[in-house]
């Protein structure tokens, strides 16, 4: 048997050797050189075991679809907000113009009605005034009418007190 500082660098060493024996192992002494390269086997499986059980793995390898399809897919997806995106574009600047035109009409009608309402009352002054006229002229004319002013009634806030004092007058004198 070869001791283990007689080995040679490179030199496999007899699986009947114990850890122990061999140079610098420390922990390892006493756990023969068969039993260690199995471990070290053993640990190799286990990581390609691993690996292969990996999220990433099964992803990457068993359901992977092709790079070119997630990306076309990511293409469409990005097409489809970007339609979306015009199209409510659109329809926004569509609303604000509708919004605008509603408010244009809305004042020029506000300015229509205003014109149309001080129409009304210059309309409504200039009826007051010929009224006015009108009944300064009634007045003038019944003292010398021959139709009786007796079946002529006159609203009591438009009464004029000279006639009143005029038809009392001529009840006391035929009495």
């Amino acid at each position: 048997m070869v001791a283990g500082s007689d080995m040679m660098p490179g030199q496999i060493p007899d699986p009947s050797l114990t850890a122990g024996s061999l140079p610098s192992l420390g922990l390892l002494a006493g756990i023969s050189a068969t039993t260690l390269t199995d471990q070290l086997k053993l640990a190799q499986d286990f990581r390609n075991l691993g690996a292969m059980l990996s999220p990433l793995h099964i992803l990457g390898r068993l359901g992977k679809r092709p790079l070119t399809a997630i990306k076309g897919e990511m293409d469409e997806d990005d097409e489809r907000r970007r339609r979306r995106r015009d199209k409510n574009k659109v329809a926004a600047a569509r609303c604000r113009n509708k919004k605008k035109e509603r408010t244009d009409f809305l004042q020029r009608e506000s300015e229509r009605l205003e014109v149309v309402n001080s129409d009304l009352k210059a309309q409504i002054e200039e009826l007051r005034m010929e009224r006015q006229t009108l009944m300064v002229m009634l007045n003038l004319h019944r003292p010398t009418c021959i139709v009786r002013t007796d079946s002529v009634k006159t609203p009591e806030s438009e009464a004029n007190p000279l006639l009143e004092h005029l038809a009392a007058e001529k009840m006391e004198a035929s009495k």
